[in-house]
């Protein structure tokens, strides 16, 4: 059984990190991070849908196609998208920067960035960060690679566990940052994995693809989805297992283990959305197909009537009618039945009246909240995980540049 453990992206064997402030951010908070294995190894990414992804997303999936990393250099405060040539030539240059620094191949040297769009990347401030984070590397510094990727996050998020799989220990680690811009259309943030399990990198990236489909993207703040979303997994082998070969036992417990580290990712990144005061879980049920469960999901997740509802505690059961009746697959009024917590309050395509609307907007107090939509019509379902919409949700974004 898997093992939740202290460490982070080092908890696996031969990775080390760092993390510093670069003069980056304007705050003098940590912003530049570096994973790097001691060994080069499989490396497995998935990138934003947005049409039009940074620079370090389009080198980023350039130098995933050849399969092979070695070291991870993020920054934020700046996300370097939407800056044309020159910000995809900064992205080649900080790469070679850092292969340079590291004796490696700069296909092995992957990079990203999160922050302010538009803005050139500072490359004075990376040249000069390069040295010193190196000079730092250690298997402590895992929290500080975590802080250092952070923009809007209220805390760090990291998280590691550890299974017996192929006769060996394999430890898989990781880090993310988000808060706002969070909607399953992919990444919906910054998410780096490591892990020491020994993986060919075809299995690697159709097991974090298909693990991406269950975890983040699952999980939605405000509908918005980022030009710089990424998810990389790097492994390198050092935990010594039997190769992990797609359809095998081995493959079924290391995809687990994976999916035990993104869903804790994905879930504290809706703990910290920007604003937040409850998590909501909405579920379709009885769905026709799972492609339109989804939209039914998506809509309810993003729906500023149905969120801001919740966040005042009022079962305006309406506004989830009226969304689902916009979502844009075909709907039978009649069979729809809505649950809060398992407590119906929509039966039979009617609302069953104000004694348990008054229930229910009691426990709607509570910090986390289950939203179960049956619609009768086949065996289809879909789930995502959400918050409030809040007061403070505009405040952060209204002021987010300044």
């Amino acid at each position: 059984m898997a093992k939740r453990i202290n460490g982070g992206i080092t908890a696996p064997k031969g990775f080390e990190a760092a993390g510093i402030f670069s003069g980056i951010k304007k705050t003098k908070a940590l912003d530049l991070a570096l994973i790097v294995s001691e060994v080069p190894g499989p490396v497995a990414g998935v990138f934003t849908k947005n049409k039009v992804p940074a620079a370090p997303v389009i080198l980023g999936r350039q130098q995933v196609k050849q399969g092979i990393g070695q070291a991870i250099l993020v920054n934020s405060g700046n996300a370097n998208a939407f800056t044309g040539r020159e910000g995809l030539r900064h992205a080649k240059m900080t790469s070679g920067l850092l292969a340079k620094a590291l004796g490696i191949s700069p296909q092995m040297a992957l990079i990203g960035s999160t922050g302010v769009i538009g803005v050139p990347l500072p490359m004075n401030a990376i040249a000069r960060g390069i040295p010193t984070l190196i000079s730092q590397l250690s298997r402590k510094g895992h929290l500080q690679a975590a802080q250092a990727i952070m923009t809007t996050d209220t805390r760090p998020k990291e998280i590691a566990f550890r299974e017996s799989i192929g006769g060996k220990t394999v430890t898989i680690g990781g880090m993310a940052k988000g808060s706002g811009m969070i909607h399953p259309d992919m990444a919906t943030m910054l998410g780096y994995l490591t892990t020491d399990a020994v993986i060919d990198k075809t299995v690697l990236q159709r097991t974090l693809s298909e693990v991406i489909l269950q975890t983040f993207n699952c999980i939605s703040v405000d509908g918005e989805t980022s030009t710089n979303d990424t998810v990389l997994c790097l492994a390198n082998g050092l935990a010594g297992n039997t190769r992990i070969k797609q359809g095998t036992s081995a493959h079924t417990r290391f995809k687990d283990l994976l999916y035990q580290v993104c869903h804790y990712l994905a879930m504290d990144i809706v703990r910290d959305g920007e604003g937040a005061t409850k998590i909501i879980e909405f579920r379709i049920l009885q769905a026709v197909s799972e492609k339109a469960a989804k939209q039914f999901a998506n809509t309810l997740a993003t729906s500023p009537l149905v969120k801001t509802a919740i966040f005042g505690a009022d079962p305006n059961w309406g506004r989830i009618i009226a969304a689902l009746g916009r979502s844009g697959p075909a709907l039978d009024p009649e069979k729809i039945q809505i649950d809060f917590n398992d407590i119906p309050i929509v039966k039979g395509g009617k609302g069953l009246g104000p004694k348990i609307e008054q229930r229910i907007k009691q426990m709607m107090r509570q910090s986390t909240l289950t939203i179960s939509i049956s619609l009768g019509q086949g065996k289809a379902g879909s789930r995502i995980w959400t918050t409030d919409l809040t007061y403070d949700y505009v405040k952060i974004n209204a002021s987010y540049r300044s």
